[in-house]
């Protein structure tokens, strides 16, 4: 469900994190530079920009009393509660995180708790977390202590639902027990005791509830990429509600009635998103709104969490534009634009009974003052000012551009330049956002403030294929990659020079997660265009980038390959190959700067360790920094300023603009610590496919019927499992039968083999709504992958036959020469990822083995990717009858589950 905007601000639906990637100091000396720098406004300290805000994110308790805020402590954001009235220096910690930054929070619909998310280190395996505000402080300890509510290692939370009607219960999605989907547990908030109300089997998506915190409806996405809104039946699902893949459609919110629900959708002839209402027991779909001026999608609905009612509507155009539907938050609205005249408004948390609400005020030059708004008696009562010590009057106005590109579509687009001198011949720096399939928006924006004060012009411009402004907009940047969504940038840059503002000799770009691809994309498909560029967590290459996505997007992998390239057909993988600027990195001569997050597990490492060797190997300069505690994006406020400090004066460099020498202590020591030297940088070795050969056995399989036993667990969690194998000759063939009682239900893996060389030659598996079935010939594998009856074929190229597939696997390396230190390499089929896979199998010895069904002397092999991917298995094989004793797997893509299982007969 995409979450819609309510009144109570419950700030749980800010805690999933777009695909967009957020860009976020001592004495300053301003060396010689290009730039008229006399004119400029004074070098601001970056650590006004990036550093930790003294105080952010304030929200009310429900009950009035108290405000819950961020503030550091041990220079890391950390959550602190005061009384209402009180001054901020008054408030007491309530969390104690010296490491890694608390990136959102909540209170409990009773007010007696505060909810809040964290990771490892950018990892972006949530778990969700409790504390008690007025909980004593142990001795020893600095805050109360939080209880984590999810508990979840190596997986991901997502919270579903906070609902009204029980304030000690949120509702929460967990993918511990498959990486890929989530199932729904209640959760009790004051016990932390955990519910299983659904085991997601069906591939849902995402799950919705009502007001009553029933849950009524849930999202899948068809194998052809498509969206299906499903009806939650007592007996099963109802599809009530479908759109192609190059449309959309969610749920925001139960009307007040319980039956109907507002929809925003594009379905059909639609080109903007609007809002309907939508009966999901009838079908019956009402519009109720579009934009008025007919420019852009709907931005947000706003619902009264007190009466359920929609009170206003939102679109993000060149500004944002509000519908109001009640008249009584019309008229306060109204009076809080006379009490803060040229600003944007935006409401925040409030009390239950909607009297108290937390306001902030902001424009392109003030990144936020916050105050509360008593709505009885229209007091407005200052809190704080964000980032009070930043000079306002040195920053410049962001101004929305438009211009066309090379295929005439115009784009639209934001412009920051300068303060002090004249817009002429100005060094650029181009910022692509990140998604793609998002947008940047009119406001303060610290990235383009800092640039614009170094002296840049800066464009942000929303190229084809992000979102906002409409479909037709949005889908003409499929499998546009380094193509037209990159002639939207390079024509920006032409239209800037063109108008004299630019100076074409002085042009550089920096972008994060997307726009790193698009900085990547344009020293390499464009390199007479830039002078410098900074990649941040930018993929390298695009069939790697694919094949490598977290196990939480499963759903929305086709979408990735319907509006990206599909790698699994010969024109995807061209496209994709010729698009990827790792494979044109010769043509690079731009300077060139690289930065990473160690743990990012969207834009893995490699993608950037790649590119680096690739210019390296070539004898061309490029300079990378890599954070061991980042993902995606760096979120430490240290090493976002490490990183600022090597761009700015990296950018200066070759663009002659000014920059920040030196910075905080912390930060200067940071900097050479995340600093890597290209010529230290190494990928995993890969075993070179065209020398793997089909192993050779020389035994046959031990027929029989073998029972198998043991836990799946992740984290403290451990959950049973058991299988019986089949092993039999049928028909002039060994066929090996797997029937799996797992956590999520049953699953039967056939697998058909040759009789004498034990290669495969077909398989089948199925569990729940999916079938799979492939055929083995040569070279090739064949097959379909169906859900419900839905059948889609598939064909994988191998490069060489394939060897131990599917539930004959352990049986056929069973039958090799095993001895000390034999080690074989062999190809696999990846089903999930559709492409051809190289396993290493290798003996690591002998061991003396009990498992339940005796004592045995057991070969140990080691089953790892001969491609340096990540995960193992190991198997003890029995030196006497080549039975399987024990198999212990480790899986990333289950989480880091590790599942053990034993021989017991």
């Amino acid at each position: 469900m995409k979450p819609h905007v309510s009144l109570s601000s419950l700030l749980w639906s800010g805690l999933a994190l777009a695909l967009a990637l957020p860009l976020a100091a001592q004495g300053a000396k301003a060396p010689a530079a290009a730039v008229k720098k006399s004119q400029l406004p004074p070098l601001i300290d970056r650590d006004k920009f990036f550093g930790n805000p003294e105080i952010a994110g304030a929200q009310i308790s429900p009950d009035g009393k108290w405000i819950a805020f961020l503030k550091p402590y041990k220079e890391t954001r950390n959550i602190w509660v005061k009384k209402v009235g009180e001054p901020y220096s008054k408030g007491h910690l309530i969390t104690a995180d010296p490491k890694r930054p608390i990136p959102a929070f909540f209170w409990s619909r009773d007010g007696k708790q505060i909810l809040f998310v964290q990771d490892k280190d950018g990892d972006e395996n949530y778990n969700v977390y409790t504390v008690d505000p007025a909980a004593p402080v142990a001795a020893g300890k600095e805050a109360p202590e939080a209880r984590n509510l999810t508990a979840a290692k190596g997986a991901r939370a997502q919270i579903l639902s906070v609902p009204k009607g029980d304030p000690d219960t949120i509702y929460v999605g967990l993918n511990d027990r498959d990486a890929a989907w989530h199932d729904v547990y209640k959760v009790k908030i004051s016990t932390g005791e955990r519910t299983l109300l659904r085991k997601n089997t069906e591939r849902i998506a995402g799950w919705v509830f009502d007001k009553q915190a029933n849950l009524r409806l849930a999202l899948r996405t068809t194998d052809k990429g498509d969206t299906e809104i499903l009806r939650v039946d007592p007996d099963g699902f109802k599809k009530v509600y479908e759109c192609s893949v190059f449309e959309s459609a969610a749920p925001v919110n139960f009307h007040k009635d319980g039956k109907r629900v507002y929809l925003e959708t594009n379905k059909g002839a639609r080109n903007l998103t609007e809002l309907a209402l939508f009966d999901p027991a009838t079908g019956k779909e009402e519009k109720l709104e579009s934009d008025p001026k007919g420019r852009v999608d709907l931005g947000s609905a706003v619902f009264s969490d007190l009466t359920d009612e929609l009170i206003a509507t939102t679109y993000d155009d060149e500004r944002t534009r509000i519908y109001w539907k009640d008249k009584a938050w019309e008229a306060d609205y109204k009076l809080l634009q006379k009490k803060l005249p040229g600003r944007e408004i935006s409401l925040g948390s409030m009390t239950t009974d909607e009297q108290l609400v937390m306001v902030t005020s902001t424009s392109d030059r003030d990144p936020g003052t916050r105050y509360l708004f008593d709505r009885r008696t229209k007091k407005l009562s200052l809190e704080y000012v964000s980032r009070e010590d930043l000079p306002r009057q040195d920053l410049v106005a962001m101004r929305p551009i438009r211009y066309k590109s090379s295929d005439g579509l115009e784009i639209p687009a934001y412009l920051s330049l300068p303060k002090g001198v004249p817009a002429k011949g100005l060094p650029l720096v181009v910022v692509p956002h990140g998604g793609p399939w998002a947008r940047d928006s009119w406001g303060y924006n610290s990235l383009a403030q800092f640039l614009a004060n170094r002296g840049y012009a800066v464009l942000q411009p929303n190229f084809r294929g992000s979102t906002g402004y409409g479909k037709a907009f949005l889908n003409a940047g499929n499998k546009q990659w380094g193509d037209l969504m990159q002639d939207d940038i390079t024509w920006g840059v032409k239209h800037l020079v063109a108008q004299g503002i630019a100076d074409p000799k002085r042009v550089g770009i920096l972008g994060g997660s997307y726009g790193g691809y698009a900085t990547l994309a344009g020293v390499a498909f464009t390199p007479d265009l830039y002078a410098a560029a900074v990649s941040i967590v930018g993929p390298s290459n695009l069939l790697t980038l694919l094949e490598t996505i977290p196990p939480y997007w499963e759903a929305g992998r086709i979408v990735f390959h319907e509006r990206m390239g599909n790698p699994n057909t010969p024109e995807g993988k061209k496209q994709l190959e010729r698009q990827s600027p790792l494979n044109s990195a010769a043509k690079i001569h731009t300077p060139l700067m690289v930065i990473q997050g160690a743990n990012d597990p969207r834009v893995k490492k490699a993608e950037s360790d790649q590119i680096v060797i690739a210019l390296r190997d070539r004898g061309f300069p490029v300079e990378y920094l890599c954070a061991p505690d980042e993902g995606h994006g760096f979120q430490r406020p240290v090493n976002n300023q490490a990183m600022f400090a090597a761009a700015e004066t990296f950018l200066a460099k070759y663009l002659k603009g000014r920059y920040q020498e030196g910075g905080k202590p912390d930060v200067m020591k940071r900097l050479p610590e995340i600093t890597v030297d290209p010529k230290t940088v190494v990928l995993a070795k890969k075993a070179d496919a065209a020398s793997v050969t089909v192993p050779k056995p020389v035994a046959k399989p031990t027929a029989g019927t073998f029972t198998y036993a043991g836990a799946f667990a992740m984290g403290p969690r451990s959950m049973a499992i058991s299988m019986v194998r089949t092993v039999k000759e049928e028909g002039g063939a060994w066929v090996v039968t797997d029937a799996t009682k797992l956590p999520g239900g049953e699953a039967m893996d056939t697998t058909t083999m040759a009789l004498d060389t034990l290669a495969p030659l077909k398989r089948q598996v199925k569990q729940g709504p999916v079938v799979i079935d492939i055929a083995f010939d040569g070279a090739k594998a064949t097959g379909t992958m169906a859900m419900g009856g839905n059948a889609k074929p598939f064909s994988i190229e191998l490069g060489g036959g394939a060897y131990a597939e599917g539930s004959g696997a352990e049986d056929a390396l069973a039958c090799l020469p095993l001895a000390e230190g034999y080690t074989v390499t062999f190809r696999n089929v990846d089903i999930q990822r559709q492409k051809v896979q190289l396993k290493q199998a290798k003996v690591l010895g002998q061991e003396e083995l009990k498992v339940p069904a005796g004592a045995f002397k057991a070969w140990k092999v080691e089953l790892t990717s001969a491609e340096g991917d990540p995960g193992s298995k190991t198997l003890w094989i029995d030196t006497a009858t080549r039975k399987l004793l024990r198999t212990v797997e480790t899986s990333p893509r289950m989480g880091g589950a590790v599942v053990t299982v034993e021989l017991q007969n």
